[in-house]
């Protein structure tokens, strides 16, 4: 039985992953953001025998080295994620996102870790010059987030060239469904017709995504991390399939049977630069390296994440009247 660390295992994907590495057998170690209140995030309540969980930050190097011993297997999602947040506060995003992989790594390599898989994004691609976007394309720090990411990704890279840690790049296009921040598209739309708001007030709607169901997301870096080939690569999960926010919209509003109107909130919009307006992503890469293909179509996962959005013991964790940024 291979022992796991899940650093950011308290937030949406990481929750998620713990849970399915717990189905499949693994022992995990999840850690999750420190606090004094001791929450758990979306681990609370979590009471499974192979589970530990401990409250830490990825931004100590000594605290890394400590929780990195005897682990098999790294998965490293801990980062600060909200692009717009990365306008007010880019300094912590570099400690976080860059300093805080450095740290993992260190302690992965000191600490002899099997494998390491460092979470990045499709960010990290900027607005698309070529689709579907393969692992080759350029590289477009269109915000602070994604140039942390970009950053991020060769330190972990670095690492596998001048120390040979075995270090595999997961970068997921944007992921969906249960759980995820109100930050995001898809559960702020859901959430203001949930909560019976009619006039939804969004940014804009003309930029296409390639969106991933958060267990097909997950089962993906299951794959990688059984797949030797993987080490030194980075790898895209994606559907290969793209949408507009507006049809995203129409979708959701058709399955929830509601009439609504689009209302363009400026707070939303994105400076002109820093907006990426088409992610299309190839997963012709995984698919070869591990036979990945994913489960979830776009209606299938909007299905399942309404469904749990429109429970009122979930509804009411967000504030669809505000604007979280």
């Amino acid at each position: 039985m291979q022992k796991v660390l899940v650093t950011g295992a308290d937030g949406f994907i990481g929750s998620h992953l713990t849970e399915m590495l717990l189905e499949k057998g693994y022992t995990v170690v999840a850690l999750t953001y420190y606090n004094s209140f001791n929450d758990w995030g979306w681990l609370e309540g979590s009471n499974n025998p192979n589970l530990t969980v401990i409250n830490g930050d990825i931004r100590d190097p000594h605290f890394c080295k400590h929780i990195t011993k005897d682990i098999d297997i790294i998965f490293h999602l801990a980062a600060l994620i909200a692009i717009p947040y990365s306008y007010v506060a880019p300094d912590s995003y570099v400690d976080t996102n860059i300093k805080g992989t450095l740290n993992i790594c260190q302690a992965a390599k000191e600490n002899n870790v099997k494998k390491i898989l460092v979470t990045s994004t499709s960010e990290v691609y900027g607005t698309a010059k070529y689709v579907p976007i393969d692992e080759d394309h350029p590289k477009q720090p269109q915000s602070p987030y994604s140039a942390t990411k970009i950053g991020a990704d060769a330190i972990a890279l670095s690492f596998y060239n001048a120390f040979e840690l075995p270090v595999v790049i997961v970068r997921p296009f944007n992921t969906y469904g249960p759980r995820q921040s109100a930050r995001a598209i898809i559960p702020t739309i859901i959430s203001q017709i949930a909560s019976g708001i009619r006039e939804i007030k969004l940014g804009d709607l003309t930029p296409t995504r390639d969106f991933n169901f958060v267990k097909d997301t997950c089962k993906g870096f299951i794959d990688l991390a059984k797949c030797d080939a993987a080490i030194g690569q980075e790898v895209n999960i994606a559907s290969n399939y793209e949408i507009s926010m507006r049809d995203t919209l129409e979708l959701i509003a058709q399955i929830m049977g509601a009439d609504v109107k689009f209302i363009e909130d400026k707070q939303r919009l994105r400076p002109k630069s820093s907006e990426v307006f088409r992610l299309w992503g190839d997963n012709t890469k995984i698919k070869e390296l591990t036979g990945f293909t994913p489960e979830y179509d776009i209606e299938r996962g909007l299905k399942e994440t309404i469904e749990w959005f429109t429970q009122p013991e979930n509804l009411k964790k967000y504030k669809a009247n505000i604007y979280n940024v």
